[in-house]
């Protein structure tokens, strides 16, 4: 195959992606934000304030709503529409990498954040169930968003609108190798230890669960029980850990990629490949933003019922309240006349 039958699929692939970002993205757009919007509803209602993962979710929810009016509605305007508005205003250039760096490492901290939470919850040991908080949570999510909140700071120092070629301004890093190769192993080092972390923390939750009993329902208030809901926010959880690294683990890979091969000689086609599977592994991980609601839907029987009361209401009709006992229980028996229930042994 030679140079110009290579550069005409090369054409092809690139028109396919910016059709991607033209037509694609901004569907996901739009459903990113109403999913979250329905997610909001159900989260903020008083059976769910109560529970710790909740809250967990909801400040991940809150940070997704903001890389998904940000980043990923900046980038369908720079990949789909060739519109580059941080090329023209130092603030918005220093804001739009700001927000892009804050939004894509704050959202997996708090799933991070979450997973030890439910380790603790499913834990055989009493003493270790009482650490799962809001206490904890509330000083946990605010160490971690001030902590990443400092740290990303040098964005707001470093990146400039660069002058590449003359007359042509770029909103960019700084130029210097040294400062690019830390962002590209920083984003890859940081983010693959986070899908190791998140995975093996879900693991060892499921282990967990594997040791929880059934005892009558008259015993149930001596211990500390994980409820249905626990069990469902569990999965939910499992599942974004999956999610995250379906649909993130390719840029990072790309990151350390780049950055080992920083000072290696392209030719002009590699050069252009390497943009278009970038530009593709961008859309993947912006995709990953728009899916949780869909986790929560899919996974969780008490959600989709929550929210099918909401509807029903806003269309003025009733809808028979799951029972509070279903959702304090995994199964429910009758033996005899006693009503069993999940629960974590204490050791």
């Amino acid at each position: 195959m030679d140079m110009s039958d290579q550069l005409y699929y090369v054409n092809i692939l690139a028109n396919i992606l910016t059709n991607l970002y033209k037509f694609v993205q901004p569907i996901c757009f739009i459903l990113g934000n109403i999913g979250n919007l329905l997610t909001a509803f159900v989260f903020w209602r008083k059976t769910w304030r109560k529970n710790v993962c909740v809250l967990y979710f909801k400040v991940y929810l809150i940070s997704n709503t903001c890389y998904i009016n940000s980043s990923l509605l900046g980038s369908t305007f720079i990949y789909g529409y060739n519109i580059h508005l941080q090329n023209t205003n130092i603030v918005l250039c220093k804001a739009f990498y700001y927000s892009a760096f804050l939004f894509a490492i704050h959202p997996p901290t708090i799933l991070i954040l979450a997973s030890i939470d439910r380790l603790l919850i499913s834990s055989q040991n009493v003493d270790t169930r009482l650490y799962s908080s809001k206490r904890l949570a509330y000083f946990s999510i605010g160490l971690s968003t001030f902590f990443w909140i400092v740290f990303n700071v040098h964005i707001l120092i470093m990146v400039h609108i660069q002058e590449l070629y003359p007359s042509v301004f770029v909103c960019y890093y700084d130029l210097s190798s040294s400062y690019q190769n830390f962002v590209y192993y920083y984003l890859a080092i940081v983010n693959i230890c986070f899908c190791f972390i998140m995975i093996v923390l879900c693991l060892l939750s499921f282990k967990n669960i594997r040791h929880i009993q059934v005892v009558p329902r008259q015993q149930r208030n001596q211990r500390r029980t994980m409820t249905k809901k626990d069990f469902q926010l569990l999965r939910c959880l499992f599942a974004h850990g999956i999610v995250y690294i379906i649909f993130r683990i390719g840029i990072n890979l790309y990151y350390g990629y780049d950055a080992i091969t920083r000072g290696q000689q392209r030719s002009e086609l590699r050069r252009i490949i390497e943009v278009l599977i970038n530009d593709f592994l961008t859309f993947l991980f912006n995709a990953s933003y728009c899916l949780s609601f869909f986790i929560y839907i899919s996974i969780s029987k008490t959600f989709r019922h929550e929210l099918k009361r909401i509807l029903w209401k806003v269309c003025g009709k009733d809808v028979m309240p799951m029972r509070e006992e279903e959702n304090r229980q995994d199964n429910l028996a009758v033996n005899a006349g006693s009503v069993v229930n999940y629960i974590v042994p204490s050791s």
